[in-house]
Protein backbone atom coordinates (compact mmCIF):
# COMPACT_ATOMS: atom_id res chain seq x y z
CA UNK A 1 0.00 0.00 0.00
CA UNK A 2 1.39 3.39 -0.67
CA UNK A 3 1.00 6.34 1.13
CA UNK A 4 -1.14 9.14 1.43
CA UNK A 5 0.49 11.13 4.51
CA UNK A 6 3.47 13.57 2.83
CA UNK A 7 6.20 15.46 4.60
CA UNK A 8 7.75 17.58 2.41
CA UNK A 9 11.13 18.87 4.72
CA UNK A 10 13.39 21.64 3.64
CA UNK A 11 16.55 21.93 4.96
CA UNK A 12 19.98 20.86 4.62
CA UNK A 13 19.28 17.28 2.77
CA UNK A 14 17.24 15.63 0.12
CA UNK A 15 16.90 14.09 -3.48
CA UNK A 16 16.00 17.72 -5.00
CA UNK A 17 18.17 20.70 -4.40
CA UNK A 18 15.92 24.15 -4.33
CA UNK A 19 16.55 26.56 -7.15
CA UNK A 20 14.35 29.21 -6.08
CA UNK A 21 11.75 30.23 -3.49
CA UNK A 22 9.47 33.00 -4.88
CA UNK A 23 6.47 34.35 -2.57
CA UNK A 24 3.73 34.89 -5.38
CA UNK A 25 1.17 36.33 -1.96
CA UNK A 26 1.28 36.36 1.61
CA UNK A 27 4.50 35.43 3.69
CA UNK A 28 7.76 33.67 2.41
CA UNK A 29 8.95 30.51 3.44
CA UNK A 30 12.61 30.46 4.51
CA UNK A 31 14.75 29.31 1.12
CA UNK A 32 16.55 25.97 1.73
CA UNK A 33 19.18 24.66 0.53
CA UNK A 34 17.96 20.92 -0.47
CA UNK A 35 14.35 19.30 -0.45
CA UNK A 36 13.32 15.87 0.87
CA UNK A 37 9.61 14.67 0.09
CA UNK A 38 8.99 11.61 2.30
CA UNK A 39 5.83 9.47 2.43
CA UNK A 40 4.77 9.66 6.26
CA UNK A 41 4.35 12.19 8.17
CA UNK A 42 6.97 13.99 10.13
CA UNK A 43 6.00 15.43 13.12
CA UNK A 44 9.00 18.23 13.63
CA UNK A 45 11.74 19.36 12.02
CA UNK A 46 15.35 18.56 13.01
CA UNK A 47 18.64 20.77 13.50
CA UNK A 48 19.07 19.78 9.99
CA UNK A 49 15.70 21.19 8.83
CA UNK A 50 14.03 24.98 8.67
CA UNK A 51 10.41 23.42 7.75
CA UNK A 52 8.07 20.52 7.23
CA UNK A 53 5.15 20.53 5.68
CA UNK A 54 2.83 17.89 5.66
CA UNK A 55 -0.66 16.62 3.54
CA UNK A 56 -2.37 14.01 2.44
CA UNK A 57 -3.97 12.98 -0.85
CA UNK A 58 -7.32 12.57 -1.11
CA UNK A 59 -10.03 11.81 -3.69
CA UNK A 60 -10.59 14.12 -6.60
CA UNK A 61 -13.07 17.28 -4.96
CA UNK A 62 -13.76 19.32 -7.88
CA UNK A 63 -14.02 17.40 -11.04
CA UNK A 64 -16.90 15.72 -12.36
CA UNK A 65 -16.64 12.09 -14.00
CA UNK A 66 -15.97 12.74 -17.56
CA UNK A 67 -12.94 15.22 -16.43
CA UNK A 68 -11.56 12.50 -13.84
CA UNK A 69 -11.84 10.41 -16.61
CA UNK A 70 -9.36 12.83 -18.94
CA UNK A 71 -6.96 13.48 -16.49
CA UNK A 72 -6.63 9.91 -15.85
CA UNK A 73 -6.19 9.40 -19.39
CA UNK A 74 -3.18 11.78 -19.81
CA UNK A 75 -1.52 11.85 -16.73
CA UNK A 76 1.79 10.12 -15.78
CA UNK A 77 2.93 9.55 -12.79
CA UNK A 78 5.74 11.11 -10.59
CA UNK A 79 8.87 9.77 -10.54
CA UNK A 80 10.05 9.53 -14.20
CA UNK A 81 13.44 9.42 -15.09
CA UNK A 82 13.66 12.19 -17.27
CA UNK A 83 11.34 14.39 -15.02
CA UNK A 84 14.86 16.15 -13.52
CA UNK A 85 12.84 19.15 -12.39
CA UNK A 86 10.34 19.80 -9.99
CA UNK A 87 8.10 22.34 -7.97
CA UNK A 88 6.10 22.68 -4.83
CA UNK A 89 3.70 25.21 -4.64
CA UNK A 90 1.82 25.68 -1.03
CA UNK A 91 -1.30 27.64 -0.81
CA UNK A 92 -3.55 29.03 1.46
CA UNK A 93 -6.76 30.27 0.37
CA UNK A 94 -8.92 32.74 2.03
CA UNK A 95 -11.64 32.45 4.64
CA UNK A 96 -14.54 33.78 1.80
CA UNK A 97 -13.49 30.44 -0.27
CA UNK A 98 -14.05 27.82 2.84
CA UNK A 99 -17.22 30.08 3.20
CA UNK A 100 -18.56 29.20 0.26
CA UNK A 101 -20.68 25.90 -0.11
CA UNK A 102 -19.01 22.99 -2.22
CA UNK A 103 -20.97 23.25 -5.13
CA UNK A 104 -20.03 27.67 -5.28
CA UNK A 105 -16.49 26.58 -4.75
CA UNK A 106 -16.84 23.97 -8.12
CA UNK A 107 -18.09 27.54 -9.88
CA UNK A 108 -15.20 29.50 -9.45
CA UNK A 109 -12.87 26.38 -9.88
CA UNK A 110 -14.25 24.77 -13.27
CA UNK A 111 -16.82 26.84 -14.44
CA UNK A 112 -14.96 30.58 -14.35
CA UNK A 113 -11.35 29.46 -13.78
CA UNK A 114 -11.52 26.21 -15.87
CA UNK A 115 -8.82 24.91 -14.01
CA UNK A 116 -8.98 21.23 -15.36
CA UNK A 117 -9.45 22.59 -18.82
CA UNK A 118 -6.00 24.40 -18.28
CA UNK A 119 -4.40 21.91 -16.68
CA UNK A 120 -5.28 19.04 -19.41
CA UNK A 121 -3.72 21.32 -22.04
CA UNK A 122 -0.07 20.16 -20.44
CA UNK A 123 -0.39 16.87 -19.76
CA UNK A 124 1.64 14.39 -19.79
CA UNK A 125 4.46 16.56 -20.08
CA UNK A 126 3.80 17.93 -16.40
CA UNK A 127 3.25 15.69 -13.73
CA UNK A 128 1.49 16.23 -10.43
CA UNK A 129 0.41 15.39 -6.76
CA UNK A 130 -2.12 17.48 -4.59
CA UNK A 131 -2.02 17.18 -0.71
CA UNK A 132 -4.46 18.83 1.50
CA UNK A 133 -3.27 20.67 4.66
CA UNK A 134 -6.67 21.11 5.91
CA UNK A 135 -7.69 17.54 6.19
CA UNK A 136 -4.79 17.31 9.28
CA UNK A 137 -5.25 20.21 11.30
CA UNK A 138 -6.19 23.99 11.22
CA UNK A 139 -2.61 24.69 12.07
CA UNK A 140 -1.19 23.50 9.28
CA UNK A 141 0.49 27.05 7.27
CA UNK A 142 -1.13 25.78 3.98
CA UNK A 143 -4.55 24.25 2.40
CA UNK A 144 -2.60 22.99 -0.39
CA UNK A 145 0.37 21.34 -1.29
CA UNK A 146 0.75 20.97 -4.99
CA UNK A 147 3.89 18.96 -6.36
CA UNK A 148 4.98 19.42 -9.73
CA UNK A 149 7.42 17.27 -11.92
CA UNK A 150 8.73 17.50 -15.38
CA UNK A 151 11.30 17.16 -17.71
CA UNK A 152 13.90 20.33 -18.77
CA UNK A 153 12.48 20.50 -21.96
CA UNK A 154 8.59 21.34 -20.56
CA UNK A 155 9.96 23.83 -17.74
CA UNK A 156 8.45 26.19 -20.22
CA UNK A 157 4.99 24.69 -20.84
CA UNK A 158 5.02 24.33 -16.76
CA UNK A 159 5.27 27.95 -16.49
CA UNK A 160 2.82 29.15 -19.33
CA UNK A 161 0.40 26.89 -17.00
CA UNK A 162 0.75 28.13 -13.79
CA UNK A 163 0.46 31.79 -15.59
CA UNK A 164 -3.38 30.88 -16.36
CA UNK A 165 -4.04 29.71 -13.60
CA UNK A 166 -2.86 32.28 -11.54
CA UNK A 167 -5.06 35.08 -14.32
CA UNK A 168 -8.15 33.01 -13.31
CA UNK A 169 -10.91 34.02 -10.75
CA UNK A 170 -9.92 31.18 -8.47
CA UNK A 171 -7.23 33.08 -7.53
CA UNK A 172 -8.61 36.19 -6.16
CA UNK A 173 -9.10 33.71 -3.45
CA UNK A 174 -5.59 32.93 -2.61
CA UNK A 175 -3.81 34.35 0.18
CA UNK A 176 -1.06 32.99 0.75
CA UNK A 177 1.68 31.46 -2.30
CA UNK A 178 5.09 30.17 -2.22
CA UNK A 179 6.46 29.15 -5.96
CA UNK A 180 9.44 26.12 -4.67
CA UNK A 181 11.33 25.42 -7.54
CA UNK A 182 13.61 22.16 -7.52
CA UNK A 183 16.03 20.08 -9.69
CA UNK A 184 17.55 16.26 -9.02
CA UNK A 185 20.43 15.92 -9.08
Amino acid sequence: MTSRLYSFIGGNTGQWRVISARVMAGDPVAQPARLNVVPDLVAETDSASDWVLRGITSNERYVERSEKDQLLAKQQGLGRPEATCAALIPIRKSAAWWTLTQDERRAIFEEQSHHTRIGLQYLPAVARRLHHCRDLSDSEPFDFLTWFEFAPEHKYSFTNMLTELRASPEWTYIEREVDIRLVRD
